[in-house]
């Protein structure tokens, strides 16, 4: 009934809605543990997603990025594991890069990576929402519906938390 390229651009977008709840859940956290948590589970249904859509780069730094989230747990503000993250999704890129789309994936990978080692609250939050607008893109261009939405919703969903966190520091 269904060939092999329409069970895997299902799959596909079953996993980016996957992705899509557990990402709106942790970006809506004001808690920075609930918010890492959460994107770890997120990340492995973003891999998978990518995955299914052989978008080799994205499915390659998206597994990274579940490393990264448990090291920044860890070592957050630690330049060297930072560099090191850094330096594995680079070679990640380059081993699986395919055409220049790609450049989106690694973008919100180093984005990413500096946000979450090196800032916290509002300031890493920002950092969240370009790598979330770069991975909107990447998603578009692999054809994924599930992606694109969810990220779009993981950056609309991170700027309302940027201005709740900024109205709760101002005391309003």
């Amino acid at each position: 009934m269904f060939d092999d390229l329409s069970i895997r651009w299902l799959a596909g977008q079953a996993f980016g809605l996957i992705a899509l709840a557990l990402c709106v859940a942790g970006f809506a956290s004001k808690r920075d543990d609930r918010l890492f948590f959460l994107l770890l589970f997120a990340n492995v249904a973003f891999a998978l997603q990518f995955v299914m859509f052989r978008s080799w780069v994205a499915a390659a730094i998206a597994a990274l990025i579940v490393l990264r989230i448990h090291l920044v747990r860890r070592y957050k503000g630690n330049v060297a594991i930072m560099l090191g993250v850094m330096t594995a999704t680079a070679i990640a890129a380059v081993v699986t890069w395919t055409a220049p789309r790609d450049a989106w994936a690694l973008a919100a990978g180093l984005v990413g990576t500096y946000g979450m080692f090196m800032l916290e609250g509002i300031p890493m939050r920002w950092l969240l929402a370009v790598a979330a607008f770069c991975w909107v893109v990447s998603n578009l261009l692999v054809g994924s519906l599930g992606g694109t939405l969810a990220e779009a919703l993981i950056l609309a969903t991170n700027l309302i938390t940027i201005a709740r966190l900024h109205k709760t520091s101002h005391g309003n």
